[in-house]
């Protein structure tokens, strides 16, 4: 007799608790960090077969620059995670005494998006992993079976050091129905996706962990080399065809500077509609006010022919100048594509402004960006803007989910606090999937202020 879909699940469950029970007795602080290193390995040295999978079943993304995130995360995920520890007592204050000791929560529910089909699921399971948690992933079903070759290459380069059979699991035909069961017998929800899915995870009945919106505002300073920013720009808007959250969304320059700007931005590969194309590429992004499916993630040529625009065969964007901020135009949302929107302003409050309504229309709490040279400025957009991101004179779409090199945790899913409906406003890793326990003792090393020392 045929399962149904609730049993399924309540059958994965059950052979991932007995699996984390066995790990959590058999693997110490060095067992699990061979496993992580391993899971990350599998996925670096196979990064050009799953990446063309990828491609070839979400129908979306660039074959070059998934290769590249395939590299990139699986180097980066395990480079956050090495030497850090994760098993027993992490840490023990010297002044309090007080000791933290880590506890695994149980089995983790990982929902995983088609945009990020293969490094997603490889970040998660090995933030399980390292925590001592077991995971159950559940892919998108139009990216399910790239997703699930990454599941099971993983499993297959793990087992032979006797992670037990369990820890890892993927749902291999995905439904809403196993999703949502999923997600309400797990102990705790990974969720990274879409809104509705998301919204779905922190309505489930158990503790999740869910991302928002991107609708990335970058702002340009004066007195910056143009070209550079330019570059950097479009290199981040172009990444993947645009459908990285983190992907930059609009620039805002200062008026001053309009046509050194734009020359920099054409010279590296922008192209800018006005008249009778601007409202043509509008109108192919957005239909009646929503993000047309059908663009998601496709080439600068695909959408300039959509919508019966010639563009250069080098474009790499497509640039629109705003005609209004916010809800006053429709091109200030988020494009998941390389189309950009741009807005101009005399001085820095206002760019701020600028930034703030366009957050405040989507995107608000995710990531914004600034190319400046100006300390007080960046410090100023830092404090100002509801983002829990602000990226520095860099791309955003590729250093937003962490870098080596600027101390953002490396994940794919990024929090983005109660300005978007989220319960963390930072970079997801392994320590949200830890329990603490705090031993207490009082310590005679702390002075009880008096009274009058207290109040005076």
């Amino acid at each position: 007799m045929e399962k149904t879909e609730i049993e399924e699940i309540s059958e994965m469950i059950k052979i991932a608790r007995k699996a984390q029970q066995i790990y959590c007795q058999t693997f110490d602080q060095a067992d699990v960090d061979g496993a992580c290193k391993v899971a990350a390995r599998v996925i670096y040295d196979n990064a050009e077969m799953l990446a063309k999978l990828a491609v070839e079943e979400t129908g979306m993304g660039v074959y070059e620059h998934k290769v590249a995130k395939n590299r990139n995360k699986s180097k980066g995920v395990w480079y956050d995670l090495k030497d850090k520890k994760s098993i027993g007592i992490l840490n023990i204050d010297e002044k309090t005494n007080l000791i933290e000791i880590a506890k695994p929560i149980g089995v983790v529910a990982g929902i995983t998006p088609m945009t990020n089909p293969i490094v997603t699921p490889m970040s998660k399971i090995m933030f399980a992993l390292k925590t001592q948690n077991a995971i159950i992933i559940a892919p998108h079903p139009k990216a399910k079976n790239c997703s699930a070759l990454a599941v099971r290459m993983i499993k297959e380069a793990i087992k032979p050091l006797d992670v037990p059979e369990g820890m890892v699991q993927v749902v291999e035909e995905p439904s809403i129905e196993k999703t949502q069961a999923l997600m309400s017998m797990c102990d705790v929800t990974v969720a990274t996706g879409g809104m509705p899915m998301v919204k779905s995870a922190y309505s489930s009945g158990k503790p999740s962990f869910g991302v928002g919106a991107g609708n990335v505002q970058v702002i340009l300073d004066r007195f910056i080399d143009y070209d550079l920013a330019a570059n950097k720009i479009i290199t981040g808007r172009s990444f993947d065809n645009g459908i990285i959250c983190s992907g930059e969304q609009s620039f805002i320059y200062p008026r001053d500077h309009k046509e050194e700007v734009f020359e920099a931005f054409k010279r590296n590969g922008a192209y800018f509609v006005e008249g009778e194309e601007r409202e043509q590429i509008v109108n192919t992004v957005f239909k009646n006010g929503l993000l047309a499916r059908d663009i998601v993630g496709q080439s600068v040529q695909f959408i300039a022919k959509k919508a019966g625009v010639s563009v250069p065969q080098d474009t790499k964007i497509i640039v629109v100048e705003a005609n209004g901020v916010g809800k006053e135009d429709v091109i200030c949302k988020e494009k998941m594509c390389p189309v950009m929107a741009c807005f101009h302003y005399d001085y820095f409050e206002e760019a701020i402004e600028i930034a703030k309504t366009n957050l405040f229309l989507e995107g608000n709490g995710h990531t914004a960006g600034i190319h400046s040279n100006n300390q007080a400025n960046i410090i100023k957009a830092g404090i100002d803007l509801s983002v829990s991101r602000l990226i520095v004179n860099a791309p955003c779409a590729t250093t937003a989910g962490g870098s080596i090199q600027n101390g953002l945790p490396v994940t794919n899913t990024l929090g983005c606090g109660s300005w978007g409906n989220n319960s963390i406003s930072e970079n997801f890793t392994y320590k949200h999937l830890l329990n603490i326990t705090r031993v207490a003792p009082l310590s005679t090393r702390i002075h009880i202020p008096s009274d009058e020392e207290l109040w005076k």
